[in-house]
């Protein structure tokens, strides 16, 4: 009887604590779906925040640059045109050279105030577009096309900063729908003789804008400064009607809808969550700066919790199963071993998502050699082998107006921290690097965006170099890394580096520019701290000591075969020690100069008298290839300006020096390069010329380094040998 009792106790004892456990299990099942569908609607959210937001500066941008790229090309041209106003005829020459130089243009014109040229009538207006078959010149000045009545005229004349127009059909100019950039002309006294104009055709603006797919069935529209709607899902829409009008006949009449209109109409940026009877939309939005115009991604709710909800009744039938699961199960050992899976599984996820993050950082830097299989005067060779899944160390390189840009760096740090970093660091190197050709002042604007954002404290040592392809001349710059290596027939040698400091330390940082000349056949050998640092079972670093002698006999092999030997002698110092750094090499094997087709060379004295010797040295040159007259006389003009500077100021006043200038003639370009042994300076390091400015407010010189920019196609300089080195490249016409 006694024992019965027990077992009698024991089983509802086992019972009580079984519903106990039950239970609980229900009730943090369910706090744990409520915890996941709240945290899992936050974190969409933000993701779709994060998306709109980025698609919206992104767009914003790009249409900001092309913007950029217009008013630029107006400010440039007004002093040509006002030097010509005596010359009507010669006006039709000033568009049509806006719409080369400037693909993002499709038309120019120079408006003149009304009886300006009496001999030209009431109206005259020059006029310069492009189409498939080229560019065109018209006159604008018709009766059918009173073009002082247009909104882009009449707003100039009041606007001198620049006025971008409503978009419009124009159907007496471009016959498109576009919109137009115009500034007001001034002469001498201060009257407006005419507006200078730009158009820019909308038909990119709708490509790009309508493009824009944060979610499959989300839709992005635009809106002018007065609501017209320049972009919209429905092309019915466009420029036919005002966003007050869509967002009435959308069922968007409420206090959300009028909101989000006014809302975009005053120029403002931020969100609105709007109701549609039984749908709802996240809208946001953003104005674009200039214009007036402001841009909108509207996203379905279905589209951004869709799948929250679906995930939802996934959980609710997993939830349900464990129950009945916990009723036969209620072991610890269950638990425990459930616990071991759930830690497993997280283990393996972890692991495949560290593969998958690995993949796409590698697929971020160059990793295809020959990377450059058209060119003979260059073989080059990286490989990058982290320590971990992910790593800190990078390379990147692209050719840029016949130069090769490169560098390479180690972040501090390892995984997946040092990675992001790594990712920041390459984007940087290519944003800054497209338009920069200074080594020191790339690094130095890294330096301040990486300083300004790094609040992990984290920095990068990188090495950057932009070598000269015709020359082998290399320029670069370093911030704390390794000193590369110089792989020649002569022997290994270590180039001669400036270190100083990482990038991320300190804002405002400036740095060094160095030069040197990597001849034919000659290596620049370059790698992270992970080589000479990594250790074998003794603790022993491999050490400069090895990788000198590793590479001391390499000159003959290809850039690959030198990097494959020199990861054989690593691997047989490190053994079966485990990898501790990331370990990185980029090889640059220069193959030297292209053949060329002709060349030419004439000295001159540094008297002004002998300048008449260079005409007749162009004129051969020009006879040799092909140049037409026109083109002849401009690169005369440019090779004028340029000798003229170094005959007038780079020797000593009664000093007689020299003036050496070579020409080479290679297939579809003619290069010049004038060279001489005076003081040094770089013709341009000059700031471009504000030709906006009349002559009083305009800093004096600067007008001969600008003309020779805008007549040849290349412009560099580089001090080689105690030598002003100025190279100067003219593209022939196909």
């Amino acid at each position: 009887m006694p024992q019965k009792e027990n077992n009698k106790r024991f089983r509802n004892l086992f019972a009580r604590r079984g519903l106990l456990i039950l239970i609980s299990a229900a009730v943090m099942l369910e706090l744990t779906a409520v915890l996941q569908y709240y945290y899992s609607r936050k974190g969409l959210r933000e993701e779709a925040i994060n998306r709109a937001e980025s698609e919206l500066a992104l767009c914003e941008a790009q249409i900001s640059d092309v913007m950029d790229q217009v008013e630029t090309a107006v400010r440039n041209d007004l002093w040509a045109v006002r030097k010509v106003l005596a010359y009507p005829d010669s006006l039709y020459s000033l568009t049509q050279r806006m719409l080369e130089y400037n693909p993002v243009i499709y038309g120019s014109a120079v408006a003149m105030i009304e009886n300006y040229y009496p001999s030209k009538g009431r109206l005259y207006s020059p006029y310069s577009f492009r189409d498939s078959s080229g560019i065109h010149s018209i006159d604008l000045g018709t009766e059918t096309y009173d073009y002082p009545t247009q909104e882009w005229f009449t707003e100039a004349l009041t606007h001198p900063d620049g006025y971008w127009s409503e978009p419009y059909y124009d159907e007496g100019g471009g016959e498109m729908l576009m919109t137009t950039f115009s500034m007001p002309l001034y002469d001498k006294k201060g009257r407006t003789v005419a507006v200078l104009t730009a158009d820019m055709s909308l038909e990119w603006l709708t490509e790009l804008v309508g493009n824009v797919k944060v979610y499959p069935s989300a839709f992005s529209i635009l809106v002018s400064r007065s609501g017209q709607m320049m972009v919209a899902p429905a092309e019915t829409l466009v420029m036919q009607t005002n966003i007050l009008d869509v967002a009435a006949r959308a069922a968007m009449d409420s206090t959300e809808g009028r909101s989000f209109a006014q809302a975009m109409l005053a120029g403002e940026e931020g969100s609105r969550v709007i109701r549609r009877g039984d749908l709802v939309d996240h809208v946001f939005f953003s104005p674009l700066e200039r214009t007036g115009w402001s841009m909108a991604i509207v996203i379905p709710e279905e589209e951004i919790y869709g799948k929250v909800k679906r995930l939802g009744l996934v959980v609710a039938i997993l939830q349900l199963l464990g129950l009945v699961l916990l009723v036969f199960i209620i072991r610890n050992t269950a638990v425990s071993f459930l616990r071991l899976q759930d830690v497993e599984q997280r283990k393996d996820m972890m692991e495949s998502e560290l593969k998958i993050a690995s993949g796409i950082q590698m697929s971020m830097l160059p990793k295809t050699f020959p990377h450059f299989p058209e060119r003979c005067d260059l073989d080059m060779y990286g490989v990058i082998i982290p320590a971990k899944e992910v790593g800190g160390d990078l390379y990147d390189f692209f050719i840029r107006d016949d130069r090769l840009f490169f560098c390479i760096g180690d972040v501090s740090g390892k995984g997946v921290p040092a990675s992001l970093v790594m990712a920041v660091t390459r984007s940087l190197f290519r944003t800054v690097s497209g338009h920069e050709g200074n080594p020191d002042r790339i690094l130095a604007t890294m330096n301040d965006s990486m300083t300004e954002m790094n609040e992990s404290n984290m920095f990068v040592t990188c090495f950057i170099g932009i070598m000269d392809l015709g020359s082998g001349v290399v320029r670069y710059s370093n911030a704390g890394h390794n000193a590369p290596l110089v792989l020649g027939k002569e022997g290994v040698r270590m180039l001669d580096v400036h270190p100083n400091v990482p990038l991320g330390v300190l804002e405002g940082m400036r740095f060094t520019t160095q030069e040197m000349i990597l001849s034919e056949g000659e290596s620049l050998f370059l790698y992270t701290d992970g080589l000479t640092e990594a250790e074998n079972a003794e603790n022993q670093l491999y050490g400069e000591t090895r990788l000198l002698e590793a590479t001391a006999h390499l000159t003959g092999f290809s850039a690959k075969e030198q990097v494959d030997k020199v990861e054989v002698s690593v691997r047989e110092h490190v053994a079966d020690a485990p990898q501790s750094d990331d370990l990185t090499i980029l090889n640059i094997k220069y193959m030297g100069r292209p053949k060329t087709l002709t060349e030419r060379h004439l000295i001159l004295h540094n008297d002004i008298q002998q300048i008449p010797q260079l005409a007749d040295f162009v004129e051969t040159i020009a006879s040799e290839s092909g140049m037409d007259q026109a083109m002849a006389m401009q690169v005369n003009l440019a090779l004028e300006e340029a000798v003229t500077n170094v005959i007038m100021y780079a020797y000593p006043a009664g000093t007689d020096g020299l003036v050496d200038v070579e020409a080479t003639l290679r297939v579809g370009e003619v290069e010049f390069l004038i060279s001489d042994s005076g003081c040094p300076f770089d013709p341009t390091s000059r700031d471009e010329v504000d030709t906006s400015l009349s002559a009083e407010e305009r800093p004096i010189g600067g007008l001969g380094v600008h003309l020779v920019r805008r007549i040849m196609d290349e412009v560099s300089y580089s001090r080689v040998d105690d030598r002003n080195m100025l190279r100067l490249i003219k593209k022939l016409s196909a």
